[in-house]
């Protein structure tokens, strides 16, 4: 088994490439890998390291260079997203029990959402993974912030004004979507996975409300808080799921 551990930035990986014993770099598909063994409280195991840029295409060639050309087994991806749902509050961590890409439109030869040949609008991380990287996040997050679990939604958009925020929530909702956080990488990853047949999780740290202050502080956001916030959780993350 091989744990693939995919990020859209530097700084949403930040440390997990030093850490890694007998480091391997390989460049493919335009991308750097970086492999190598993690060691954790007696527990090793064999990582590779992607990271994927912004977007949705990006993200799923990624995704499927680390299955294809890797053999990645498993993969989990850490990031920021924007909080939009009730209670998602800057530093909090939201992690993905569903995806759905929210700028799929093959309407009205198939309702809006929906992807076709798939017969519905959202696909679910895996179960076991998602329960591990929740209780990793209760565990790192520290009251008043919390840890939550719940749809995330994807788009080749940064969601930047309070506007388009509300406007995006309030049509999910709507149609039966009641989404936590918006990013624009999660659900091409988890379709891609999908495919493959390969468990996936997610975890995104809030870095903004996805509203008018979204691009106030981001990079040092991104490197100060969510950063340390991923390399607790996937310790503890990974800790949990290799001892199971």
């Amino acid at each position: 088994m091989t744990i693939a551990i995919l990020s859209a930035l530097p700084e949403e990986q930040a440390g997990w490439v030093e850490g890694l014993h007998g480091l391997r770099a390989t460049r493919h598909a335009g991308r750097q890998f970086w492999q190598g063994r993690w060691q954790g409280q007696g527990v090793e195991h064999e990582l590779v390291c992607a990271l994927s840029g912004i977007g949705k295409v990006a993200a799923a060639t990624t995704a499927a260079a680390l299955i294809e050309r890797f053999g990645a087994t498993r993969i989990v991806f850490t990031g920021v997203a924007g909080g939009v749902g009730p209670g998602v509050r800057v530093g909090d961590v939201v992690v993905a029990s569903e995806y759905l890409q929210h700028d799929f439109d093959a309407s009205p030869l198939f309702p809006r959402w929906e992807l076709p040949g798939y017969g519905r609008a959202r696909l679910a991380c895996d179960p076991g993974m998602s329960a591990a990287l929740h209780a990793a996040s209760r565990d790192c997050v520290g009251s008043p912030l919390r840890a939550h679990h719940g749809l995330v939604a994807s788009g080749d958009q940064f969601v930047g004004t309070a506007q388009a925020s509300q406007a995006l929530r309030h049509r999910l909702e709507a149609a039966g979507h009641a989404v936590l956080a918006v990013e624009m990488e999660g659900a091409a990853v988890a379709q891609t996975c999908h495919d493959y047949g390969v468990p996936f999780a997610a975890m995104r740290t809030i870095s903004d409300g996805a509203d008018d202050s979204a691009a106030v502080d981001f990079t040092e956001f991104v490197r100060d808080v969510a950063s340390r916030y991923a390399q607790q959780i996937l310790t503890g993350f990974l800790q949990r799921l290799l001892h199971t």
